[in-house]
């Protein structure tokens, strides 16, 4: 059989783009089907996050803009992350980050919302100088199961309106 070159290449063509268009196709099915606590930590993160108060079943704490409790770490020291240079904890406790000036909800004090600048230039919102994370399994809005574990060398607390613990 012999092939002339541009019917080789039209040939080459249609192959690379039905395995391009499978590979598309696939990613889209996984993303469609994927359990909702399977979404990718910084899913929830990729916005300006407007920080609002939601009562829950160990009190009343800081949510993000999704409605996600959101904590501090004990491990760390005035407004430093030391969650990212911990093996892993970076990926079960990712920092809530944000993309503009943090905002407070009603109940939620302005004047300490800040952020700081993480690893690969990302800001990471701080509340009463406490950088804040989410937990990356969460799957409820509100949920406060997590709240005081112990985990990577530190507790992990949720966060009152004054900037406090939550346990």
């Amino acid at each position: 059989m012999n092939l002339s070159p541009s019917s080789t290449r039209t040939a080459v063509t249609r192959v690379g783009t039905a395995a391009v268009a499978s590979v598309f196709a696939a990613a889209l099915a996984a993303i469609a089907f994927a359990p909702a606590g399977m979404a990718s930590p910084s899913a929830h993160v990729s916005r300006t996050q407007k920080l609002s108060l939601r009562h829950t079943s160990v009190g009343t704490v800081l949510v993000d803009s999704s409605g996600f409790t959101v904590f501090r770490f004990s491990k760390d020291t005035g407004k430093s992350n030391t969650c990212i240079a911990t093996r892993e904890c970076n990926a079960t406790w990712p920092a809530l980050t944000t993309t503009g000036r943090p905002q407070a909800g009603p109940g939620v004090k302005s004047s300490l919302l800040s952020t700081i600048t993480i690893h690969g230039g990302a800001h990471q919102v701080t509340y009463a100088g406490h950088p804040l994370y989410r937990y990356a399994v969460a799957s409820e809005r509100g949920e406060t199961s997590y709240v005081g574990v112990r985990q990577f060398g530190g507790t992990w607390y949720a966060v009152s309106a004054s900037g406090g613990n939550v346990k």
